[in-house]
């Protein structure tokens, strides 16, 4: 029997069939959820085309989870606009009922460049979608599970760089580490209400954004890809880098009545690379 069947899970930044978002969706909708696709839809700004769910994708996620008979909704939003935000759990409820499920998952990690070459803009936006998104995402979610009053699970999308200090990614680090510690608080203060909040700290994925970071650091090293990966691979315990399914898996078990007695985590899922 599913475990999560008939929860509602909102998952951002899950507008990209190759991403670790759907990813996160497919096996949510596997456990029985019903599910909403959100992402930015549209390039904004130094966010191209390439570094966004689009509607196209967002609506292609959606045909996929509904050929499989999951009741999904699609609905474009800008994590760094709190009117967007409310706006995205309203119609949540209104569709589908208030939100038992909330993952973090929109974030900019493609910004890779010198601490000395970032400008304030690039700073500012990496922060506002991967921290102000996840909190202001984290209010309204949390005033919708309280006044369902079933408690709720908060599941934050971190990252190895929430842990360990990555060159040419400084705004990256610091927002990831900013994201655990917002874990920590909200676990704190939403604890009484049943509603649980951790975060998930993955390795390298290869997704769209794994990909470039794998163009990046290999010509900042002088390797061909091939060579980066596998001087990776010797790295991880486990002998490879990870899949956007061990984090789906690990976001899957914390929204699940298994961990109902865990919160304020930060778990890696890192084939054993990210010991601390």
């Amino acid at each position: 029997m599913a475990k999560l069947s008939g929860k509602v899970a909102v998952c951002t930044g899950s507008g990209r069939t190759s991403g670790l978002g759907a990813a996160i969706l497919r096996r949510l909708a596997a456990e029985g959820c019903r599910v909403v696709i959100t992402d930015l839809g549209a390039p904004d700004g130094l966010l191209g085309a390439d570094n966004i769910g689009a509607t196209d994708g967002m609506n292609a996620v959606a045909a996929e989870l509904r050929n499989a008979g999951v009741q999904c909704l699609v609905l474009a939003c800008d994590v760094r606009k709190e009117a967007d935000v409310a706006r995205l759990f309203d119609e949540t409820e209104r569709n589908l009922g208030p939100v038992d499920i909330l993952v973090n998952n929109a974030g900019v990690g493609y910004l890779m460049k010198p601490i000395e070459a970032v400008t304030v803009d690039e700073w500012r936006l990496v922060l506002d979608v991967n921290l102000t998104g996840a909190f202001l995402c984290i209010q309204h979610a949390a005033k919708q599970m309280r006044a369902a009053g079933r408690g709720g699970r908060i599941v934050n999308i971190a990252s190895q760089a929430a842990k360990s200090g990555f060159p040419h990614l400084a705004a990256y680090v610091a927002s990831k580490h900013g994201l655990v510690g917002l874990t920590r608080s909200a676990a704190i203060e939403l604890g009484r209400d049943g509603i649980t909040v951790n975060a998930v700290c993955p390795n390298h994925v290869t997704t769209g954004l794994g990909a470039q970071q794998n163009d990046y650091y290999a010509r900042l090293q002088g390797q061909t890809i091939e060579q980066f990966l596998a001087a990776m691979r010797t790295r991880i315990p486990l002998g490879r880098p990870g899949l956007a399914e061990d984090t789906a898996d690990a976001v899957a078990f914390l929204a699940s009545d298994e961990a109902k007695y865990i919160t304020g985590e930060a778990m890696n899922v890192s084939g054993g690379e990210e010991m601390h």
